[in-house]
């Protein structure tokens, strides 16, 4: 018998996925680059069924990209730091948040409830780089208020990858 769950997607649409979707997403998440035929030999389905299914994920927004993970000391930007960002009004935002966003440097965009700010993630090589991105890009913004700096001295886990369910049920 097969098991539904109808999941909503980031861009609001509801999807069916059934635990073969599931054997296939866990797989994907493991090793985005793994062939085609070998998840279907793991889940004893056809490879054209498969590659059918990875194409309706992705069509229906549950697969949204894959992506290369790159050793950041390999290209001078092994520094982490975390900004908090106060705006000086929220109706900016949306707009900040944006900004933010095209920042190279900066790998993540989140807005906090209870301190009403932003926080951003980004890699730079150093202190140097870090002001002048702070200084010039960040605090540079119209609308922005306040910025305070956390650096990560070490890194014990970093990525991308969501917890799955074992099954739908």
């Amino acid at each position: 018998m097969l098991h539904y769950r109808k999941i909503k997607t980031r861009n609001k649409c509801w999807v069916k996925m059934d635990n073969t979707d599931l054997q296939i997403l866990q797989i994907l998440q493991k090793k985005a680059r793994v062939p085609n035929v070998e998840v279907a030999r793991n889940i004893g389905m056809a490879p054209s069924a498969v590659l059918e299914r990875i194409k309706k994920l992705e069509t229906q927004g549950v697969i949204e990209g894959y992506e290369v993970r790159l050793n950041p000391g390999m290209f001078n930007c092994s520094m982490i730091a975390f900004i908090h960002i106060k705006v000086t009004t929220l109706d900016r935002l949306i707009e900040i948040a944006g900004l933010l966003s095209k920042i190279e440097q900066i790998q993540e965009v989140h807005y906090l409830a209870g301190k009403d700010c932003l926080l951003v993630k980004l890699r730079v090589s150093d202190n140097t780089e870090l002001e002048t991105i702070l200084r010039t890009k960040i605090a540079a913004l119209d609308g922005v208020k306040d910025t305070q700096t956390f650096i990560a001295l070490s890194t014990y886990k970093e990525s991308a990858k969501i917890k799955l369910p074992e099954t739908f049920e």
